[in-house]
């Protein structure tokens, strides 16, 4: 049985900042503390398990000390009071009504003047089974301001002299229908009871904590001992003869959480579920990190005893951004025939950010699955949620998407934890196209229906009386006599009455022509695109447009005439014109012709109809993105509009998106062949396992396939070593650092631009490959970006790949297929072999580093008095190179070793850094050097071309250098030297000249120096050696 106290308020307390706490046996509990007061008002309700009848309630007021104690904690005992549980079961229904009781201090206690300790008001009720208790429920008054109403006792101890109570023998429980016809009795005269004694409102402004309070003790008062199993069964075999009736719930508006079908009989699937003391739910919290999970009984709900409700409690984990906070559920069954479940759930979380303006909802239905051809029974579990807003709130958006994020997580882990108790029916297509299409047909309208609701209206049936009045009028009517200016064939009004008459007859009729000439526009505007099979072989995507809810309504004079057009690929697709709604009902199927790729955003767009060549107003938009839903969600998807006018209203758009591949397996491969061509390095499909993989690092749909993948930094305050995976759709980056994961993936059509930059002293030598998103995409990935340009745009980074050309040309390859149109990839194509035919650093292509001999010009020439080899070492990276380098003013030189590109062609990088001797600016230097031997054989070629950095105007040319070095003719052990400078210009400025006279004077004099050094350090060498 269960003791109910109720802590209603408290008077003349000695202090002012007080708490109550109570004690029945080893159960403790205690109400908020209230400050400032010594009047004050808990309204609080607690419930304790009772285990014998000789314990007492203890009830003892403390004052808060603040600033004392360890933790803060420190409390004085006010007062205290002693209650038997026998007293309680001595009154009249087991319930002792509002009584005031004084506070008396302990024995112990320093004062000795007990009636300064004040009064607290407590309302005792006592039920359930046990010795002499009735199953009654409760009756308490929980605020009563009347004094006459309350009775007034003192003392430590309550007692009773009533002869009825007595330690009697226990009742026997009633039985089956006997208790059933008892339980319905008693509550029948506990309503009327209600009904006759209506309770008082708290006049001192706690209306809404009493109403709260008197709520909470409505439902305590319905709960019973916690049903077993077989009562629980029980419940079910009732509620079965009541829901037959019933037609099971549609999917919630927020979208579909789980949609599974599982080999268990949808009975099983309900017991497994939510039996009281379920393993499953157990398990779920154990997985989850919920604590404190407390589960009420199942109990029918007084009002209405075909609904079975129940409470549960929890404490969800705290997250990085949320602290642990507490939910309350209250489950509900709104069908259960034995065959289908449904069960509905209010979620409240009132201590969690913004938790007091908003209710989760979530639905479980569990309908029986397709019959399986081992005979074997199958269900189908269908979650769905949606959020109620008790309040506005500017946070809207945000608390959706928080709410949305959390109910995927947690969901995913119950689908995780539900297949490893079942199994799944993998062969089941649990969002058939055919199937839910097929149900839109019986909802379309004819256009004879169509006509009949818009002409329906007052304007034209109005409009047409008239005008029918008028025409008799004017058929009975005989000729009159010619008044005024009136002359043969022409009647003017002889009234101001009659005038005004024929001025509303041409206004309504204006109106009324008006409405046929939308009409017809607007039925005409239909098209061709509903109901139109998309051709070709690859991803057809197919759109239901069911309905729209809560339009956006521009003019205030009239209803809006919405129609829908959806982009997707650069191809767009029409809804018909729905007339003066702002809820249309469309139930159309509109279908795009099969595409190479898969798609991956679908752009919506509600525009008002105002007529075929008037500039159609905008309801609101939306973006859809095919990676971030499932196939399951996607088939009854919910979509929000954006726009101020639209957010506003909560405007909606309810589709069934479907993206199919009709030609399987072979739809890939060509495409990879095709991605072949623009690679030119061969594309293999990849197996089902790293597929997967794929899949699942990102959380990807199973239509998404990979491409390639390369092993590379990304560059952000310290690189971070990873993998690049590259796909028909996105560009994603995965990497795990000692269990760090760090990851993110966004679209090919978010980007803007990919640049190529050559190695630097932070890129360690090697290539950077830039990826620049376009303004206000890729957020979800921005923290993997290493800057953020002036115009909002991320830029990412990426460093150190295994063979850089192949990856840069991958990359680019597959961003042209995917964000170029037709004509912008021919436009690309053709000015890329026009830089091929430049010669500039090539990829891959080995040729070398020229340009054309009228842009060269000679600022250098040396016979050295060394022997060719022993000069050639300048170039070679050794300790020669490094020295003198070093001595000219290169600081932090680096170097890579040659390469090989081709027979004969070599190809290195170099960087480093000018002195301020060289220029006042300092400056960071990049170069690409090719050597090859000369067309005589008796020589070497190199060519240099470098990047200025962190220098004005640095990124509007290129320096490029060829040095020319053979055998002397004339001198033996000597050699002679050409070098050649030339400027290439990406960007025209008028400073052109100015920059070409100071880089060639500035070039000529370091070269100068330069070989003075060279032919310096290879003759102390030599005389060293010769000693």
């Amino acid at each position: 049985m269960r003791l109910y106290a109720y802590v209603l308020e408290g008077r003349d307390l000695a202090v002012e900042d007080s708490y109550v706490k109570l004690q029945l046996g080893k159960f403790k509990s205690k109400t908020r503390v209230l400050k400032n007061t010594k009047n004050p008002v808990w309204n609080e309700e607690f419930a304790f398990r009772v285990h014998d009848m000789e314990d007492e309630l203890v009830v003892s007021v403390y004052r808060t000390v603040e600033g004392s104690g360890f933790f803060n904690m420190s409390a004085d005992l006010v007062g205290r009071v002693r209650v038997p549980i026998g007293s309680v079961a001595a009154e009249e229904n087991h319930n002792l009504p509002a009584t005031w009781f004084s506070l008396v201090k302990p024995k112990g206690s320093r004062s000795k003047n007990n009636r300064d300790c004040g009064k607290i008001l407590l309302s005792l009720s006592l039920h359930g089974r046990g010795p002499d208790i009735s199953t009654d429920p409760p009756l308490c008054e929980h605020s009563l301001d009347n004094d006459a109403n309350c009775r007034e006792w003192g003392g430590v101890y309550v007692t009773y002299q009533d002869p009825s109570y007595s330690k009697a023998p226990y009742r026997k429980i009633l039985e089956g229908k006997q208790m059933m016809k008892a339980l319905t009795g008693r509550l029948e005269r506990l309503f009327n009871k209600n009904e006759d004694n209506p309770r008082n409102e708290d006049s001192s402004g706690n209306d809404t904590s009493s109403e709260q309070s008197t709520m909470l003790s409505d439902y305590e008062d319905c709960i019973e001992e916690p049903l077993s199993g077989s009562s629980f069964e029980e419940a079910m075999e009732k509620m079965q003869s009541m829901s037959k009736e019933r037609e099971m719930p549609t999917n919630l508006r927020g979208g579909i959480l789980l949609d599974e079908t599982y080999i268990v009989p949808s009975k099983v699937l309900n017991l497994f579920l939510f039996a009281p003391n379920s393993k499953f739910r157990r398990d779920l919290a154990d997985l989850q990190g919920t604590t404190d999970v407390q589960e009420g009984s199942w109990t029918f709900k007084p009002e209405d005893m075909s609904c079975l409700t129940r409470f549960v409690t929890y404490t969800n984990p705290a997250s990085k951004l949320v602290k642990a906070v507490k939910a309350t559920e209250e489950q509900t069954y709104a069908k259960a025939d034995g065959i289908e479940f449904a069960v509905h759930v209010n979620v409240s979380t009132p201590d969690a950010p913004y938790g007091n303006m908003f209710m989760i909802e979530i639905l479980y239905c569990i309908i029986p699955g397709p019959q399986l051809s081992s005979g074997e029974e199958s269900s189908r579990l269908v979650v769905s949620w949606g959020i109620n807003f008790i309040q506005n709130t500017m946070m809207r958006g945000m608390i959706e998407g928080g709410v949305r994020q959390g109910l995927k997580e947690s969901f995913g882990q119950f689908g995780s934890l539900l297949a490893h108790n079942f199994k799944k029916v993998y062969s089941l297509n649990v969002s058939d196209k055919d199937h839910l299409l097929a149900t839109l047909q019986n909802g379309h309208q004819t256009d004879w229906e169509l006509a009949t609701c818009y002409f329906w209206n007052f304007t034209v049936v109005s409009t047409a009386f008239v005008t029918l009045y008028v025409f008799l009028h004017i058929v009975l009517c005989r000729l009159g006599k010619l008044q005024g200016l009136q002359f043969n064939g022409i009647d003017l009004p002889d009234s101001f009455g009659e005038l005004i008459t024929a001025g509303i007859i041409v206004i309504q009729l204006e109106r009324v022509y008006s409405m046929v000439s939308r009409f017809i526009q607007a039925r005409l505007q239909r098209g061709s695109d509903h109901g139109v099979k998309g051709q070709g072989d690859g991803w057809v995507l197919t759109i239901a447009l069911i309905e729209g809810m809560n339009l956006t309504l521009l003019d205030p004079l009239g209803l809006p005439d919405p129609y829908v057009v959806f982009t997707c690929n650069g191809k767009t697709r029409t809804s018909s014109v729905k007339l003066q709604t702002l809820d249309p009902q469309w139930n159309e199927v509109l279908e795009f012709d099969a595409a190479e790729e898969p798609p991956s955003m679908l752009d919506v767009e509600v525009f008002d109809f105002d007529g075929p060549f008037e500039q159609a107003a905008s309801l609101g938009h939306a973006e859809i993105n095919f990676l971030r839903h499932t196939s399951t969600e996607l088939a009854d998807f919910w979509v929000p509009l954006q726009g101020k006018l639209a957010q506003s209203s909560q405007s909606k758009l309810h589709l069934r998106i479907f993206l199919d591949n009709n030609n399987g397996v072979e739809t890939i491969k060509e495409y990879l062949m095709k991605m072949e061509k623009e690679v030119g390095k061969k594309l293999n499909l990849r197996s089902p396992h790293r597929n997967s993989t794929f899949q699942r690092i990102f959380g990807l749909p199973p239509e998404e396939f990979l491409i390639s993948d390369f092993s590379c930094s990304l560059k952000r305050k310290m690189p971070l070593q990873g993998r690049l995976f590259l796909s028909a759709r996105i560009v994603g980056f995965y990497a795990n650092f000692f269990g760090h994961k760090t990851k993110f993936f966004f679209l090919w059509e978010d980007v803007h631009e990919i640049q190529v930059l050559p190695p630097s002293l932070s890129s360690m030598g090697s290539p950077q490959l830039v990826i620049i998103l376009r303004k206000g995409r890729g957020l979800d990935a921005r923290h993997g970006a290493k800057s953020q340009d002036e115009e909002g745009r991320l830029q990412f980074y990426f460093i150190s790949f295994v063979s850089f050309n192949v990856a840069s040309r991958t990359i680019k390859a597959l961003w042209r297929t995917r964000r170029l149109t037709p004509e912008q990839k021919a436009k690309i194509a053709e000015e890329q072999q026009q830089e091929d035919g430049k010669s500039i650093l090539l990829e891959d292509s080995g040729s070398c580093l020229v340009v054309a001999d009228a842009n060269m010009s000679k600022v250098y020439s040396v016979e050295l008095p060394v022997k060719f080899e022993s000069l050639m070492e300048m170039f070679e990276g050794g300790d020669l190179e490094h020295e003198v380098m070093g001595k000219s003013g290169c600081l932090g030189y680096v170097t890579t070793t040659w390469e090989s590109v081709k027979p004969d062609l070599f190809e290195r990088r170099l960087c480093y850094k000018f002195s301020r001797q060289f220029s006042i600016f300092g400056g960071e230097v990049t170069c690409t050097q090719q050597k090859f031997p000369s067309s005589d054989g008796k020589g070497w070629i190199v060519n240099e071309v470098m990047a200025l950095h962190d220098i004005l105007f640095s990124d509007h040319f290129r320096v490029h250098f060829r040095y020319k070095f053979e055998s002397s003719v004339l001198t033996a052990n000597s050699c002679k030297c050409d070098v050649y400078i030339g400027i290439r210009w990406l960007k025209s400025t008028k400073f052109q000249q100015r920059i070409t006279r100071n880089i060639s004077e500035k070039f000529a004099h370091k070269l100068k120096n330069t070989f003075e050094l060279v032919e310096r350090e290879i003759l102390l060498a030599n005389s060293s050696n010769m000693k």
